[in-house]
């Protein structure tokens, strides 16, 4: 099943700035090190960007983002860029970054949607991390942290349940449960986002990832999301998890869902959202 996510998808193809991949090698530290070379946190990194640039954190593309950053770097991905004139992104933009370096040269790579435990004290935070097929495994990697940054080695992440980063799924299905307080996961300590209703959004995002719609993470699919009940994210959660234990039945039932039901897949359209308090907007896809 992993020979589909090493084909591009609509968001990760570098198009026409695809030979600026070919200095990576393929390797994936020096991939890692020059998505943080080329982007940068929009909130993090570039707490005054000037409302001019708000745009930015908008490109939804790969090839959108390295065409931004070319007008103002022409030349190698790997030379050094000041801070404030790095692209403005977030942790998805860096893993498109990867995920579109790696598909690039053949490799099964894809985002994962969920939540760290390493971004604030106490709290879990919506968080997207990559993962590539390394012989009979996927890898974990967070490509927003250089190596020795945390206390795990952010290049091979630990999975399971007590992992620094938890699936969307995983943390649907521990909620549920009763295993875990919904209240602490959330887009940042004070942010209202957050609890079961926005764990359930997440989910679906998640699902939506794994089907190689890299969207982004303050997309919304009209109103057709907002139908998305309980029962059915705990369906999809179980599908996810099985899927991730390597249950080939779960992957297939998984893509079927997606094509199949219009309350899961966006079609030919979003509506995107602001971090920055913008009006929303509807954003054709294709």
């Amino acid at each position: 099943m992993s020979s589909s996510w090493s084909v591009h998808s609509v968001y990760s193809d570098p198009g026409r700035h695809r030979a600026l991949f070919a200095e990576l090698r393929g390797e994936v530290p020096r991939i890692c090190a020059a998505a943080r070379n080329v982007i940068a946190h929009y909130r993090i990194e570039l707490p005054e960007l000037p409302p001019a640039r708000h745009d930015e954190i908008h490109s939804r593309w790969l090839e959108a983002i390295l065409e931004l950053d070319q007008e103002r770097h022409p030349g190698p991905l790997t030379t050094p860029r000041a801070t404030a004139e790095k692209v403005a992104g977030c942790c998805r933009d860096h893993v498109l970054f990867v995920v579109g370096a790696l598909r690039d040269r053949g490799v099964a790579a894809r985002s994962r949607v969920g939540f760290a435990s390493y971004l604030a004290e106490g709290y879990f935070l919506d968080h997207v991390v990559a993962e590539y097929r390394a012989g009979d495994r996927w890898r974990r990697v967070d490509p927003e942290f250089a190596p020795g940054s945390v206390e795990f080695d952010v290049e091979d992440m630990p999975t399971g349940p007590s992992a620094p980063f938890r699936t969307a799924a995983q943390v649907w299905l521990a909620h549920r449960s009763g295993e875990t307080d919904a209240e602490l996961y959330r887009v940042s300590p004070e942010s209202e986002l957050g609890g079961p209703g926005f764990i359930r959004d997440c989910v679906v995002t998640e699902l939506a990832h794994r089907q190689k719609d890299e969207l982004l993470l303050w997309d919304a699919w009209g109103d057709a999301a907002h139908q998305v009940d309980d029962p059915l994210v705990d369906e999809l959660a179980e599908l996810l998890v099985r899927a991730d234990a390597g249950d080939d039945t779960a992957e297939r039932e998984l893509a079927r869902r997606y094509r199949d039901d219009p309350r899961l897949h966006p079609g030919d359209a979003v509506t995107q959202y602001s971090p920055y308090g913008q009006p929303p907007r509807v954003v054709r896809l294709r």
